[in-house]
């Protein structure tokens, strides 16, 4: 094994594993932190090559940065972007405020590379500069919200589409069941008749007007503060480096990507973020009301609901046998309650913002990337594992229909409101069914009864209102 190399940083030499392409800064920051051993997003680590490969060609092209380590530095930058160094960055996701630990890392790995690719040794920064060529006329403080929002953007455009699989999967459902109906239920109480597919397609509607808020906070993420440098100014960069920067990255990222209208205001404000999580957050309740539902209408069986079967997906209990339980909702239960608890710490850390800069950001980034990656990782396995292949215990269904007696709502445009609660009350209390009192007291004859309460009735109950 080589021995390690020595480079140098303003507080000294160290030293530094020959195979590492991470250098000093990011050894002090493995040291300082081993909190957690959680690392960087796969989308931020994109993010933030193509965000290097843009400065590059921009620095280039502007006369920030020559044309030969240019060259160097973009090859890395691409290298980067497609996954090459993924196990180069080191740094815990909790870290020293503002990612300065990470950054560091990334500028540390494509200065390596650059020098390797240009037949020079690593370390040699004297070369080639982590600070003063890959991060000419950048901070911390920009690229970092930059990267962490171009991240955000890519992350849930593939939440989308998990998004999008279950949906279907709860259509598909909501279309099978569509001729059957079944007792509603408000308060958890007996209540009017809905299908089973219509509270199927309702779930895939709720879902459906989620993701429809999506272009609104793709909008707040692509606003940019990249080339602000520090606190906004864009000090050290050279003139019209920001335009182009932000131009490329949104050319090599295919995103609509725009210079911020506020440079100020976008080095202040992590809210891009904290919009981004609030949308995980109501994706993440409505997830949970579906789980839920799922689950009681599943109980049982003999002490529950039963009204629809889950796939039997492993057993439910180390000691009683048979025993299954409904095991994917509950883990989507699980994944949505992390994604509301990040929700809180992503929300205290957008707060935490002083003056010029919020150090908190990669604790923001952290929670949303994860969130967004463990959803988008469940939701297709939850549609492929527990909705489609969801059954219903139709003697169960039509048990709870017929002996609802919120049916008898229906009755009181004919016998007024008294006389149906009147009639609900001694049902309940007598155990007879609605349909015999109201022939018994000649309230009506059993053809109205019928027509009324019948099964072609109950259906057509169901059907909104026009």
């Amino acid at each position: 094994m080589a021995p390690p190399r020595v480079e140098q940083d303003s507080l000294g030499p160290r030293e530094v594993p020959d195979t590492a392409y991470w250098g000093i800064q990011s050894l002090r920051a493995r040291e300082n932190f081993p909190v957690s051993g959680l690392k960087a997003s796969p989308y931020l680590i994109r993010a933030y090559a193509l965000l290097k490969l843009a400065c590059v060609r921009a620095n280039v092209e502007k006369g920030g940065l020559d044309a030969e380590r240019g060259r160097a530095l973009a090859q890395a930058a691409e290298e980067m972007a497609d996954g090459r160094f993924d196990s180069e960055f080191v740094v815990d996701v909790f870290q020293a405020g503002a990612g300065t630990s990470f950054h560091m890392n990334v500028n540390e790995v494509l200065t390596n590379r650059a020098l390797e690719i240009q037949g020079k040794s690593r370390g040699d920064y004297r070369e080639m500069s982590p600070n003063d060529h890959v991060n000419r006329g950048q901070s911390t403080n920009d690229t970092y919200p930059s990267a962490a929002q171009v991240a955000t953007i890519l992350a849930f455009r593939d939440l989308g589409k998990a998004v999008a699989t279950l949906v279907a999967s709860l259509r598909k459902k909501g279309s099978e069941f569509a001729e059957i109906p079944k007792a509603g239920r408000t308060h958890l109480k007996d209540a009017m008749p809905v299908t089973l597919g219509e509270e199927f397609h309702a779930y895939a509607s709720a879902l459906e007007h989620v993701v429809e808020a999506l272009p609104t906070v793709e909008r707040a993420l692509a606003e940019l503060p990249l080339g602000g440098s520090a606190v906004g100014s864009g000090v050290n960069s050279v003139p019209g480096f920001r335009a182009r920067a932000v131009e490329e990255y949104a050319r090599l990222t295919g995103l609509p990507l725009t210079v911020s209208r506020d440079p100020f205001e976008t080095m202040q404000s992590r809210w891009p973020l904290g919009l981004a999580s609030a949308w995980l957050r109501t994706l993440a309740l409505e997830l949970i009301r579906i789980a839920n539902d799922l689950r009681l209408l599943s109980s049982g069986p003999a002490t529950g609901f039963d009204e629809i079967r889950l796939p039997e997906i492993q057993p439910g209990s180390s000691i009683m046998p048979a025993k299954v339980n409904p095991s994917a909702a509950e883990c989507l239960d699980m994944i949505s309650f992390h994604v509301v608890g990040s929700d809180v710490a992503t929300a205290l850390a957008v707060s935490a913002g002083q003056l010029e800069i919020n150090v908190m950001m990669p604790l923001a980034a952290y929670e949303v990337l994860f969130s967004s990656s463990i959803l988008a990782n469940y939701l297709p396995v939850f549609a492929r594992t527990c909705v489609d292949g969801i059954g219903v215990n139709r003697s169960r269904v039509e048990k709870y229909l017929v002996e609802s007696a919120a049916l008898a709502t229906v009755l009181t445009p004919r016998l007024g409101y008294l006389k149906v609660a009147e009639l609900l009350h001694e049902a309940e209390h007598t155990g007879r069914p609605v349909k015999e009192l109201l022939v018994e007291r000649g309230l009506l004859s059993r053809e109205e009864v019928e027509s009324l309460l019948g099964d072609a009735a109950l259906l057509k109950l169901t059907r909104p209102v026009p």
